[in-house]
């Protein structure tokens, strides 16, 4: 089972080539926030920008100088190491007065008190990302290209791949969680995160064949799908296509696509059909994953096919492709990269 080249919407457009993260700073992102804190609670929210520095390393480093445990820090999202990141975090137990025991330094270069909240931030709390990237040395046509390929990914959305990070260096955490579902005994030996973690990877696997069948009709509703709403992420399923349409052709929905698990819905019609051809093609099937899913307790949920790509700017600079837009969670900007690369961004 080996993992397959996820095709592009905009296969018809050349690729400009080109590199990235020359510099952290030519991979620059900011993580909205869902609220601000209240003002009052245990929970220390703080806006941190850094450098160089991955989010669960950086997790650490403020254990290790505020005198916390890691569980007492949350987080909304995971941020890239290569890059100069903006996120918030929550510090249970932190006054204000104790951030001034942070070290300012190269990695960690700014830390702002946003206040107190009654919860711990968690995984998905942020409004999705605002991301400044910069692409060097790209390919002359590029002046043509860029603005061809912007356009058909706004219009018709962003293929929503998971991103190669998911699957480790090596590109193969999903044979890892294939092989935990067969394998309970191995699973047991395993702590809850590493073996998720695994599973997680075996999901994603799935989604993206499922995204990559459907990459001609990604913004096409049909008979049979789960579509989910933008304002909500609320699913109903597809029953007058035709009527569903309009709404996706204004981003209101979105066809989507299976994360197995015990409780998540699979679709049905042609959309189901692929999903079941997908899994057939992985030597799975729905029960086999439906058992596993419930033996290792996790619920699955669906996955929207594409994602908006909102507040766009770019600019030639000589052969430097500057580029800025916002995603929702979720949403990789690899994939948008991708997209005008035709190359892997992750070895660009």
């Amino acid at each position: 089972m080996t993992q397959p080249i996820e095709p592009f919407l905009t296969n018809n457009l050349p690729g400009i080539s080109g590199h990235i993260r020359t510099v952290p700073e030519d991979f620059q992102v900011e993580e909205r926030p869902l609220y601000l804190p209240c003002g009052e609670g245990e929970h220390l929210y703080v806006t941190i920008t850094k450098r160089g520095l991955s989010t669960p390393d950086l997790v650490r480093r403020l254990s290790s100088s505020l005198g916390i445990k890691i569980q007492a820090i949350g987080v909304a999202g995971l941020k890239d190491a290569r890059a100069v990141t903006t996120q918030m975090v929550s510090l249970q137990g932190v006054q204000p007065e104790q951030i001034t025991r942070l070290k300012i330094d190269e990695a960690l270069l700014n830390v702002q008190v946003l206040g107190l909240h009654r919860n711990r931030l968690r995984t998905g709390h942020h409004a999705g990302n605002r991301f400044r990237l910069v692409i060097r040395n790209v390919a002359d046509h590029a002046s043509a290209t860029v603005p061809a390929v912007l356009q058909q990914l706004s219009t018709r959305g962003v293929p929503n791949y998971f991103g190669p990070q998911r699957q480790g260096k090596a590109g193969d955490n999903y044979q890892v969680g294939a092989a935990l579902l067969q394998d309970a005994g191995r699973r047991e030996k395993m702590s809850r995160a590493t073996r998720i973690w695994y599973l997680n990877s075996y999901q994603s696997f799935l989604f993206n064949q499922i995204l990559a069948r459907r990459i001609d009709r990604l913004d096409r509703v049909i008979v049979g799908d789960w579509a989910m709403k933008l304002e909500n992420g609320a699913c109903f399923q597809v029953v007058d296509a035709e009527k569903e349409q309009p709404r996706a052709d204004h981003f209101a929905i979105s066809p989507t696509g299976i994360l197995f698990g015990s409780r998540v819905s699979w679709a049905s019609g042609e959309p189901g059909r692929i999903e079941e051809a997908v899994i057939a093609g992985a030597g799975a099937t729905k029960e086999a994953l439906v058992a596993a899913a419930k033996a290792c307790g996790f619920r699955g949920e669906r996955r929207a096919l594409r994602a908006p790509l909102t507040e766009l700017e770019w600019s030639l600079n000589g052969d430097n492709l500057i580029l800025s837009f916002s995603l929702p969670p979720g949403a990789y900007a690899t994939s948008v990269l991708r997209e005008l690369m035709k190359v892997s961004p992750t070895n660009s």
